[in-house]
């Protein structure tokens, strides 16, 4: 059926008729996008025109007309209709019997409807009050009616709008301003509102009221593709869901993706955020460029009058060779030659991030045009001009945004084609994976006082990632590509050994520090042996913190920082030569040793809680002192189920375990008997710590037996279900042999919950293995904890027995 057939059944049978070949154009596979909007937007007013010629019999200045989406002629599936009927007011009760005749049908049919009934005077009034009001009326259109009364309030709404520019684009941009303070980025978001968030549908809307006012206008190049593209993802999720819904929830890609025929969720987001990109940054560009003219505006009568009317020279302070300041941008000197000076974008980005400003929109697009490649490898300018790029700080972010809108960065660096706009599909990761790199470089320079060569900390900082783009360990992967582009850049063998390493190792610090014993000399001596020297480590060190604090809130804490801290003053120990000392050698601390005594001489636990406020030795205090935990020290007599009680009884009195260490005490000559030291940091999930003599008194009922821990939790857990939400991924249980040679490493990755700790370690203790000590790291929803475990007897588990410990474990954790 043709479209012209379909508009004459829905012609031909009223509502019903509508109703069906709306139905059947939604589910037209031949026909989506722009061609289904408009032939949408078309068969609707068809249906309005002929319930308008059927209600409007007889009456005169009356005109019905699309405004907003609908006015664009932009249906989505579930759009809703956009409608205001416009009379001269002649005959009230005639035009409101017309606006029953019109809704009621459109309301029986089940579809939104924002309706109003108005003359022109009314609608003129009521659009200056109410901006938003004001941007439907720009994009009105007429449907049925007389047209003249419509040309009219187009006519004078454009008017209006124009005459009010200077003092209602301020107030659309702040509108924009608060909404993506609510809403977020689009271009970054997992679960992204296609419409509200930043870049989305409504802000290319509102760069079409921009330009209407005639004061500015967007870079036109690729945006209207971009608004196509988030529309067509609108109308894939209206009908993916059956909702007027603009939020492009998880559960949702997967079929949205596939209404597209795209080949995964991922490639979806992708082309969401590359579109999104397009639209914010001409929304940049276009606010700044309205600022500019509302400057000019106001300061120009009084220039004038001081020049006798001439017209002022803009002023141009130099930057660096080929680069001024003009006007609050940095734009190209009249000397400069882009043609000759391949080094030229990459000095002007870097003098743009130095002053703190932004690169002119024509200099970033006579560059991208005009330019020649640079050498490999790179002259020393290029490499330096690069380095003070990425160690400006903050305004990095959006010179950065500018070269990559017009295609210079992958020019540049063309491995970085495979991380533009790649999602990361972890709530830990704030950012695409493209940004994070650039956040990375962010903090990086805030960190460049504390290593000797801060050029290599900033490119790994922007390459340690790079690998994401391929399959396999991104480490591995990064490694290799970052080799490759080192030596591209023009550093010497040395320092590309040293970027390559530190891309590799990038995970090493803070995964060892908090999932390994550092008291077992094996894990020092790997780390050192990876690392290999201490101006690596002193790299990794500032890379590992600086990567954190880009990722997010959740991968960084002063915990963590005094972790990462400890491993590293071991770790350069070893390189300087000193050996680690033998954990089963050494002492206990005087309060250690007090809890031991007492612990034997009363036959039960003993504690004892101390807050940590303090800094690591080597970090320096912030300004604000941030808890680091509570110190659990537990002393108990040595018996089977320790780990188990401890954790279920923190678990019961809802604190968080940040770290967990048990080990057998050695006691002083004369003491008879075995103790187990725990030296534990907690934390309360909420409200304050419980007392010590509650949390001992509930730990002696654990340990013999009288306090029913899997109960207690279990109606807890009944009490307080939790909401559902996305699927976890399964938990994963696997084995580390190599990484000590006093015990096997098991460790475990799982969705958090409370209880977890205490499910492991009556696991454990139902397979008969001993808990040396247990490394807990939590990210997000994320648990990472790692066990050093051996047999009864003290040593190692046989590799047959340990993998079936692990294979136990895992089907625990799952069932």
């Amino acid at each position: 059926m043709t479209g012209t057939d379909v508009q004459k059944e829905a012609e031909d049978s009223g509502p019903s008729g509508y109703a069906a070949a709306r139905l059947r154009l939604l589910t037209e596979e031949a026909r989506s996008g722009p061609p289904r909007r408009a032939a949408l937007a078309e068969l609707t007013d068809e249906w309005l025109t002929g319930l308008f010629a059927a209600g409007a019999e007889g009456l005169r200045g009356a005109s019905l007309v699309a405004v907003g989406g609908y006015g664009r002629g932009e249906l989505s599936p579930r759009s809703d209709l956009d409608l205001l009927l416009l009379h001269d007011g002649s005959d009230p009760k005639a035009v409101a019997a017309l606006a029953d005749r019109l809704w009621y049908p459109v309301w029986d049919l089940g579809l939104d409807l924002d309706h109003s009934v108005r003359t022109p005077a009314e609608a003129r009034k009521t659009a200056g009050e109410d901006l938003k009001v004001q941007l439907g009326l720009l994009d009105a259109r007429h449907i049925a009616g007389d047209l003249g009364l419509t040309a009219g309030l187009r006519t004078a709404v454009l008017a209006d709008w124009r005459n009010q520019a200077p003092k209602r684009l301020p107030e659309l941009q702040e509108l924009c301003a608060e909404r993506a303070e609510r809403q977020g980025e689009l271009q970054y978001l997992l679960e992204p509102d296609l419409k509200e968030a930043r870049g989305g549908l409504r802000d290319a809307t509102a760069l079409r009221a921009v330009a209407a006012s005639w004061l500015a206008d967007a870079p036109r190049e690729g945006l209207a593709d971009a608004r196509r593209r988030l529309l067509d993802v609108r109308d894939a999720l209206h009908l993916a869901t059956g909702r007027a819904t603009d939020r492009l929830a998880l559960q949702e890609q997967d079929q949205v993706a596939a209404e597209l025929g795209l080949l995964d969720a991922d490639t979806l987001l992708r082309q969401v955020y590359e579109a999104a990109r397009v639209v914010s940054y001409a929304s940049d560009v276009t606010w700044r460029e309205v600022g500019r003219v509302l400057r000019s505006r106001a300061v120009r009568p009084r220039l004038r009058a001081m020049l006798g009317g001439g017209k002022p020279a803009p002023e141009r302070s130099p930057l660096a060779e080929g680069v001024v300041e003009q006007d609050g941008e940095v734009v190209l000197a009249r000397a400069a030659r882009p043609e000759r000076d391949p080094v030229l974008p990459l000095r002007a980005a870097a003098a743009a991030a130095q002053a703190g400003l932004p690169l002119s929109l024509h200099a970033v697009r006579r560059m991208a045009a005009t330019v020649r490649p640079l050498p490999t490898p790179w002259p020393a300018e290029a490499r330096e001009q690069l380095v003070t790029l990425l160690g400006s700080g903050r305004p990095t972010v959006e010179v950065w945004e500018a070269l990559e809108a017009e295609g210079l960065i992958t020019r540049l660096l063309p491995d970085w084609e495979r991380v533009r706009c790649r999602p990361q599909r972890n709530a830990v990761h704030l950012w695409t994976v493209d940004r994070h790199l650039i956040e990375t470089a962010v903090r990086a320079s805030e960190f460049t006082r504390r290593v000797s060569r801060p050029d290599l900390l900033l490119v790994a900082a922007l390459l340690h990632d790079i690998g994401k783009g391929w399959p396999g360990d991104h480490s591995v992967a990064g490694e290799i590509i970052a080799k490759d582009v080192a030596a591209r850049i023009g550093f010497d063998r040395h320092d590309v050994t040293v970027i390559a390493t530190l891309v590799r190792h990038h995970l090493l610090l803070i995964e060892t520090a908090t999932r390994r014993d550092l008291e077992d000399p094996a894990t020092v001596r790997s780390v050192a042996e990876a690392v290999g020297s201490p101006g690596t480590l002193e790299l990794l060190h500032a890379l590992t913190e600086a990567d954190a604090l880009a990722t997010g809130p959740a991968a960084w804490s002063s915990w963590r920082g005094s972790l990462v801290a400890d491993l590293v003053k071991r770790v350069s120990a070893v390189l300087a030569g000193d050996a680690p000392d033998d954990p089963e050698d050494a002492a206990p601390t005087a309060e250690q040793e007090r809890l031991a005594i007492e612990a034997v001489a009363t036959g039960s636990p003993v504690l004892a809680l101390r807050a940590q406020t303090e800094p690591p030795a080597g970090q320096e205090p912030s300004g604000d002192p941030e808890p680091l935990g509570v110190e659990l020290l537990i002393a108990v007599p040595d018996q089977p189920g320790v780990l188990p009680a401890v954790a279920g009884v923190l678990a019961m009195h809802r604190l968080t375990v940040r770290t967990a260490e048990l080990r057998s005490l050695t006691l002083p000559d004369g003491v008879d008997g075995s103790v187990l030291l725990l030296d534990w940091r907690v934390a309360a999930e909420y409200g304050s710590l419980p007392q010590a003599a509650r949390l001992r008194a509930d730990l002696v009922r654990a340990l013999d037996g009288s306090l029913d821990i899997a109960g207690r939790l279990a109606e807890r857990d009944a009490a307080y279900p939790r909401r559902r939400g996305v699927v976890a991924p399964p938990p994963r249980v696997s084995v580390h042999p190599a990484a000590s040679r006093l015990a096997t490493v098991i460790e475990v990755r799982s969705q958090d919950a409370p209880g977890l700790l205490f499910r492991i370690g009556r696991a454990l203790e139902d397979a008969s293995v001993r808990v040396r000590s247990a490394h807990v790291s939590t990210l997000g929803a994320n648990a990472v904890d790692a066990f050093y475990v051996t047999g009864p007897e003290g040593a190692p588990l046989p590799g047959d027995e340990a993998a079936a410990v692990a294979r136990k474990l895992e089907e625990t954790l799952r069932g």
